[in-house]
Parts: structure tokens; C-alpha cells; sequence
């Protein structure tokens, strides 16, 4: 299993594909990554050479993309930005409900988790 950046990538798997297990590359990433390190995205990752697997590296880490742990640091800090200054996203965040503005009277199902059934208190009868 190919190892870039500390991530094991799928070996089977076209280059352009595995490049996506890397948190932070999608598919346009991967296609501009490859294009600046000039690596045909058909070949598999178990073909490349240790030359085109520094090729790659260098393409990362030149083009300043924020990936792995630096943007999940990035997106936990907006989120606690968010949370502190008391604003509504960061009031939704907080409570575990939608952020962007959909219903939850019927779904938002994700975000509430399974329902949970308010039962009925009945009052005890009086003795006379």
C-alpha cells in the first residue's frame, strides 16, 4: 500500500482516485496534482515510482493545499469561532441542529438522531 504524506492510499485504484483519500483533495485537486507533477492519471498506485511519489509530494505540498489535520485544526477552529461569538450558526452547531436553513419540524433526522418518544403522564387519582 502506497504511502503519501503519511496516508496509505489504496493500491489498486487509479492514481486520480486514491489521491482522494488524502482529507482535503477531491477530484479537482487530485487532477491539478497530477497535472503539475505530470503523472498520468490512469496509472495505478501500486505502478508508481519512488520518483513519481516525491513528484507528487512536492506537487502538494508547492500548490499550498491545506489538507489532513491542518484543515480539520482549520474547521474545528471556525466552528469554535462560530460557537463563541454566540452567533445563530454557532447556536445550531451547539444544539445539533440543522445549519443551513432546512425544516425540522418532519426530517433533520441526521442531525437530531432517532426520535425519541415523549410519553404521556397521567395523574394519579385523588382519594376521597
Amino acid at each position: 500500500m502506497p504511502r503519501i504524506i503519511g496516508i496509505d492510499i489504496p493500491a489498486n485504484k487509479r492514481i486520480d482516485i486514491a489521491l482522494r483519500y488524502i482529507y482535503g483533495i477531491g477530484p479537482v485537486n487530485a487532477k491539478e496534482i497530477l497535472a503539475a507533477a505530470k503523472i498520468d492519471p490512469a496509472t495505478r498506485a501500486k505502478d508508481l515510482t519512488e520518483q513519481q511519489m516525491s513528484q507528487i509530494v512536492h506537487a502538494i505540498q508547492e500548490g499550498k493545499y491545506v489538507i489532513e489535520g491542518d484543515l480539520r485544526r482549520e474547521i474545528g477552529m471556525n466552528l469554535k469561532r462560530l460557537q463563541g461569538i454566540k452567533c445563530y450558526r454557532g447556536i445550531r452547531h451547539i444544539r445539533g441542529l440543522p445549519v443551513r436553513g432546512q425544516r425540522t419540524k418532519t426530517n433533520s433526522r441526521t442531525r437530531k438522531g432517532p426520535r425519541r418518544t415523549v410519553g404521556v403522564q397521567r395523574a394519579t387519582p385523588a382519594k376521597a
